[in-house]
């Protein structure tokens, strides 16, 4: 993995492919490269590190291309290196594949291909494919049958796109568990791993199903399953703007999709929070509303961020609406057997919607007989496609490596999901009316919590060289505590841990000293009493203490080091403010530390490979 460009047309291919990499950075990569079709022969160029470094091998040549493919890689086989960076190419450089993904049974296909002579010079899986490609190519069948036929015999995951020096106007693409979507022009094409590198160039795009390949021309897409089944192509159109995957001013995509949370937690609950009703409307699930409020259990699945969200999901709708959840890592999900049937209900959660283990786990638990909800941020993405129902978060582009807006709208449908389902069951008129001005004073509650941005950056400058730092929190500040932890670990590289705030005394406790800083959500609630416990035995321990505290809280201002106020909202929405000034701490120290901080190191945006 990490990301796909393809372009086939009547313009220069090379600044299309540049553009589309560029705009597929988020991802994260290590290494980055192309090949273009130029006087009856492929041109492969690769190089490790930035895009600006491939950018500066390129030739004149190169730009009277009009056909192309390119890629950045995130290494799964093989280090970043050049020989490994993709293209690979097959058959005396006249096959080039691009390939997001893993073969799990590349050894067995790269042992027969060596014993027919193949000479491999990459530690990579994908560089079976270019052989094997080129090996079907040349037992006399066509470029598409040749890529088709091969498929067939690979095991594992895989987005592909070809050239073949000998058809000047095809690209092959095909896709089995990492996405690819296809932008539909006028005498062209455009391929990519998302939509990003297509805004501005195209608003009708056809998303590949698992087991498809596509034979792509100038004029026309030709798409088949695997097993030579014919596909009618399927067009959708995306709204996305440019203004949407650029940075507008900021320094960084994680500061600007911080500062948008205000907007994207309205957008979110725009047209679907009922004031007046006190209630919630989710068009997205409502003709599967029997199934969860039947359900003998719910478990939701995610990973990282989402699973953070997930949690505070799992003490809402327990709290609110009395049915039993669970919380499951996608990634351990399917390995461990899990105990489901038609009575009970999954919810998945992944920003991407592409997320492999989330994936993994959907099919589990759709091969089980349960219903399966999908949450998520991207349109058209496969686990929208693949649930039985859903909700879209409305959040925007998230290009930030670092989840920040995201894991906000997450909890907020979390949240208008519980409300609905509540006032189904047996939640009062008037405190549904509550839930629903809480949810609604929101927005404003976080464009104050940003307004303290000045301030934690004070706070960063004082801590931004410390080695460690513990977050702890309880009730449904618990997992704002794992989330602030993980977001200071993905982007400053300080080693950083959240942990239930009574648990600090079975272990973590051992570690604190005055130069350990410890970071408390202490809002006023209804265990605040048991959290200034807490705050006290770090004290005695000479901690370093800093507070997320309630407006209006002096007392706390009197017992830590630091204190940054957030406005009082009802207990479980309290996530939705106190997340916003542990984003800004982590996001400040990183810029402080001089770190890459939307895209740090060896982190993918989105996860596709198990």
């Amino acid at each position: 993995m990490c990301g796909i460009v393809g372009y086939i047309g009547q313009q220069k291919a090379l600044p299309i492919l540049m553009n589309g990499l560029k705009r597929l950075e988020y991802r994260g990569y290590d290494s980055a490269g192309l090949a273009v079709r130029v006087d009856g022969r492929l041109q492969v160029e690769k190089q490790v590190g930035k895009i600006k470094n491939l950018e500066s091998c390129l030739n004149e040549q190169m730009l009277a291309s009009t056909v192309g493919i390119a890629h950045t890689r995130w290494a799964t086989h093989g280090q970043p290196s050049h020989v490994n960076a993709h293209p690979h190419v097959g058959g005396d450089g006249k096959i080039a594949v691009v390939h997001n993904g893993i073969i799990e049974n590349y050894l067995q296909l790269k042992q027969e291909l060596q014993a027919n002579g193949c000479l491999f010079v990459s530690e990579t899986d994908s560089e079976t494919l270019a052989h094997l490609f080129a090996q079907a190519l040349a037992g006399k069948c066509s470029f598409f049958e040749a890529v088709r036929r091969s498929l067939a015999r690979v095991e594992g995951t895989y987005g592909i796109a070809v050239l073949n020096a000998d058809a000047p106007d095809q690209i092959i693409a095909a896709r089995k568990g990492s996405p690819l979507v296809i932008g539909h022009g006028r005498g062209e094409y455009y391929i990519a791993s998302d939509a990003a590198p297509l805004v501005g160039h195209t608003t009708e795009v056809t998303y590949l199903e698992d087991g498809e390949i596509a034979l792509i021309t100038r004029d026309n897409v030709t798409i088949k399953t695997i097993d030579n089944q014919s596909v009618q192509p399927q067009v959708e159109c995306i709204d996305t703007n440019l203004s949407a995957i650029e940075k507008d001013g900021y320094p960084h995509f994680m500061l600007k999709e911080i500062s948008e949370q205000p907007q994207t937690i309205m957008d979110t609950m725009r047209g679907r929070l009922l004031l007046d009703e006190g209630s919630a409307k989710l068009g997205g699930i409502q003709y599967e509303l029997g199934s969860l409020l039947n359900a003998n259990r719910v478990v939701i699945t995610a990973c990282g961020t989402s699973w953070h969200a997930a949690l505070i999901g799992e003490y809402m709708i327990e709290e609110y609406v009395g049915i039993p959840v669970e919380v499951e890592y996608a990634s351990e999900f399917r390995y461990r057997n899990p105990i489901l049937g038609p009575s009970s209900v999954v919810i998945a959660i992944s920003q991407s919607g592409e997320t492999a283990d989330t994936l993994a786990a959907i099919r589990e638990a759709r091969r089980k007989g349960s219903k399966v909800f999908g949450i998520c941020n991207v349109v058209g993405s496969t686990i929208a496609r693949e649930t039985d129902a859903g909700v879209y978060l409305h959040a925007g582009p998230e290009i930030g490596v670092a989840s920040t807006k995201a894991f906000t709208s997450q909890v907020v449908v979390l949240s208008l999901m519980t409300l609905l389902l509540a006032r189904m069951r047996n939640m009062s008129h008037s405190r549904g009316r509550e839930f629903a001005k809480a949810l609604h004073e929101l927005p404003h509650q976080v464009e104050k919590a940003l307004a303290l941005s000045d301030d934690i950056r004070t706070i960063a400058e004082e801590f931004y060289q410390v080695p460690n730092f513990l977050y702890l929190g309880r009730g449904y500040n618990f997992p704002v505590a794992l989330e602030g932890a993980l977001k200071l670990k993905e982007i400053s590289y300080i080693h950083a841990e959240g942990y239930p705030a009574a648990e600090m005394k079975h272990g973590p406790i051992a570690l604190i000293d005055r130069n350990m800083p410890v970071v408390f959500i202490a809002t006023r609630d209804s265990i605040y009493d048991k959290v200034m416990s807490n705050i006290e035995e770090v004290r005695a321990r000479q901690g370093r203490v800093i507070a997320i505290a309630t407006e209006g809280d002096e007392e706390i201002s009197k017992r830590v080091d630091r204190v940054i106020y957030v406005p009082a909202t009802i207990e479980c929405l309290n996530p939705l403010v106190t997340i916003i000034p542990l984003q800004l701490l982590a996001y400040h120290i990183a810029v402080k530390r001089g770190c890459d901080v939307d895209q740090p190191r060896n982190l993918a945006k989105s996860v596709t490979v198990e």
